[in-house]
């Protein structure tokens, strides 16, 4: 399923690069035509000098305009953009118009192209050639849309240049032809004199608002038939933009519209496409009764389902035209050997139900699941589907997509999207995808250290990592997906970073638990006595924890007023092991652990005569960090790196010292 939001920036002015292209096709789906007598013209307004020192290359925007009514079978969508180049700059911005639109659904017709020079408007529609491309950015990902890219050069634009255009596109939704969601910021992260938006809608189904951080408020107008709904932000302070967000954090204050309250209208909608009592390929089928036969548990005959789904039916996804929201038969997919998630999700459900067993397809977003809590329903919410399956009351999760996924009923990890919406006649609403509490560390990092015991013989290195639950899914994909010999130069890499002239002693060796979903790998090295005595390398001997703080996010704290997203739960260890010593060591004096509400890291150490450890822990607590409460992370941040890496003189002996 693809969902394209609205953008801040619907007419967007860049250089068309992209990762696939197909070639132009000159006035593809896009024509020139006149506005129509619904469309609302308003006068260019005047950009606040306040916010001149925020103009951003050299483009001061004047007006975005956005207007929607209802027609038959779908939309009709007006969208005016202006803009002043105020230097040399903009120039490379502003010279060119480009925009994006599906032609499975979209008719774009662009109305007008003016320059207006020293209030003089120069008409530049009439001239304009519209280059169309065909860009797919995630094709390397088996992603493919068909949406294509328009873009036109203007002829003659200069410093001081007022360049106003407008374009018209009736829009025909595959789907939910009836139902309209529209969400759009109120203020940008640079100036804007005007932003209008414009909504014209049936007055027997009145539109439902969300306001996000806003108390701007629609002027209402009734005619009868219809209602005219319009929302306008004058020369709005310009937003400061900011990283690391949660999913559920808009960036700027918006406004969310939406022709329904109730999610039931999109599962109604949707679950016409969604059958699952459709026939399933009669080879494909007898693997199924095989599982039936040989597992009487419906948990294991569950596992045994998912693995086939996600193990032989490859990924790949053509989203394009129907094939945005309207999965292929079960029979299509298990022929063609492929499926996208829609295709896959239908299957596995399908296969499910023939072993007896609750399942249903279920829409999600895989970036920003967490945010379906909160927003108004609306079918362009979700870019994924998933599977839910319910046996003796419990849930389970599964992403068809995943590959090579591990662990059994008990141990299986769910997709880490926030939220979903079940596809079922007796929906019960958004549901919360429960997260795995995480009581042990899903990547156990164990280094061995074996300094010389004899003059002129090398330091060993042994590395063996234990990963468990996602972790271990992740990693089993990764040896499945890059070559041995690449992860292993990776490693060596690493580790050569920290020591130069390590040298691997072979090849990784692995092994797999698929069931435990427990993945280990084992590396070993050594390093020889030249390269441990050059450059005092044995004088400050570097030991480095490896417990995924580069995953800790650390943010700018000026102007920050949004909270932080620590990301997905992580729990690692890490303990180092440095034997053969001539010296007793010991850890540092000031060695705190760091616990908060958010993270908690700690270092413990032991010693013997010969042999010094130190074991890392770091785990996550919570998945975000108030706004108040950055400044105490970061300090805490500080203070975990600084214990994230320790240095020794092992080559010191208490022999030297008496």
């Amino acid at each position: 399923m693809v969902a394209r939001l609205t953008v801040l920036a619907r007419l967007t002015v860049l250089i068309v690069i992209c990762t696939v292209c197909w070639p132009a096709m000159a006035g593809t789906n896009v024509h020139k035509g006149s506005l129509g007598n619904w469309i609302e013209q308003v006068a260019l307004p005047k950009a606040d000098p306040q916010f001149d020192s925020q103009i951003k290359n050299g483009i001061s925007n004047l007006l975005s305009d956005f207007q929607i009514r209802k027609r038959p079978g779908g939309l009709e969508i007006f969208d005016r953009y202006s803009y002043k180049i105020v230097d040399r700059t903009g120039l490379e911005r502003g010279a060119a118009i480009s925009f994006e639109f599906d032609p499975a659904t979209s008719e774009v017709t662009v109305n007008w192209i003016d320059i207006i020079r020293d209030g003089v408007v120069i008409k530049h529609l009439s001239d304009a050639e519209f280059d169309v491309f065909r860009r797919e950015r995630d094709a390397e990902k088996g992603l493919f849309d068909g949406w294509l890219t328009a873009y036109v050069n203007i002829n003659d634009v200069r410093v001081g240049d007022i360049v106003d255009y407008g374009k018209t596109t009736v829009r025909t939704p595959i789907i939910g032809t009836d139902l309209l969601f529209h969400s759009f910021a109120v203020a940008w992260d640079e100036p804007i004199a005007l932003i209008r938006e414009r909504v014209t809608w049936p007055t027997v189904q009145p539109l439902n608002f969300r306001q996000v951080r806003t108390d701007i408020r629609p002027d209402v107008e009734s005619t009868g038939e219809t209602t005219t709904y319009l929302w306008q932000s004058a020369n709005p302070t310009p937003v400061k933009s900011q990283e690391y967000l949660p999913p559920d954090f808009r960036t700027y204050p918006s406004i969310e519209i939406s022709s329904t309250s109730k999610w039931q209208d999109i599962v109604d909608t949707v679950l016409p496409y969604y059958r699952l009592d459709q026939e399933l390929p009669a080879e494909f089928a007898s693997k199924l009764d095989a599982i039936a036969a040989k597992y009487d548990a419906p948990e294991d005959r569950m596992i045994e389902a998912m693995r086939l789904v996600q193990d032989t039916i490859r990924y790949v996804s053509l989203s394009m035209g129907r094939g945005s929201y309207i999965p292929r038969s079960p029979t299509t997919v298990v022929a063609s050997g492929f499926g996208d998630c829609k295709d896959k999700a239908l299957l596995l459900a399908s296969s499910l139900r023939r072993l007896g067993i609750q399942a249903d397809v279920a829409l999600t977003d895989l970036d920003e699941g967490l945010a379906l809590a909160t927003i108004l329903p609306t079918i362009r919410a979700f870019d994924h589907i998933i599977v839910k399956v319910v046996i003796d009351s419990q849930k389970y999760w599964i992403d068809a997509t995943n590959y090579l996924q591990g662990g059994r009923a008990d141990n299986l990890v769910p997709p880490d999207y926030g939220f979903a919406l079940p596809i079922a006649a007796d929906n019960v609403g958004m549901e919360e995808i429960d997260r795995n509490e995480l009581y042990q560390p899903t990547t156990f990092v164990n280094e061995v250290f074996d300094f010389p015991k004899r003059k002129g013989e090398p330091l060993k290195l042994t590395v063996t990592t234990t990963y468990w639950g996602a972790d271990a899914d992740s990693m089993r994909y990764k040896l499945v997906s890059q070559s041995a010999a690449k992860i292993a130069d990776d490693y060596l890499k690493y580790y050569n970073r920290q020591y130069p002239g390590m040298k691997s002693l072979g090849p990784l060796v692995t092994n797999d638990s698929r069931d435990k979903n427990l993945v280990s790998v084992t590396e070993s090295y050594d390093l020889s006595a030249d390269d441990l005595d050059a450059d005092n390398l044995a004088k400050e001997f570097a030991l480095k924890s490896d417990v995924g703080i580069r995953y800790l996010p650390e943010p700018d704290l000026l102007e920050r007023s949004a909270p932080i997203w620590l990301g997905s739960p992580i729990f690692r260890r890490h303990p180092c092991t440095v034997r053969n010593l001539k010296a007793h060591f010991v850890g540092p004096e000031d060695n705190d652990d760091v616990i908060t509400p958010y993270v908690a890291f700690k270092a413990r150490w032991t010693s013997t005569s010969t042999e010094f450890q130190v074991d890392w822990f770091l785990k996550t607590i919570n998945g975000q960090v108030p706004a108040k409460s950055i400044g105490p992370y970061l300090k805490s941040l500080k203070k975990i790196n600084d214990n994230s890496a320790w240095n020794y003189n092992f080559a010191y002996s208490d022999a030297e010292a008496n």
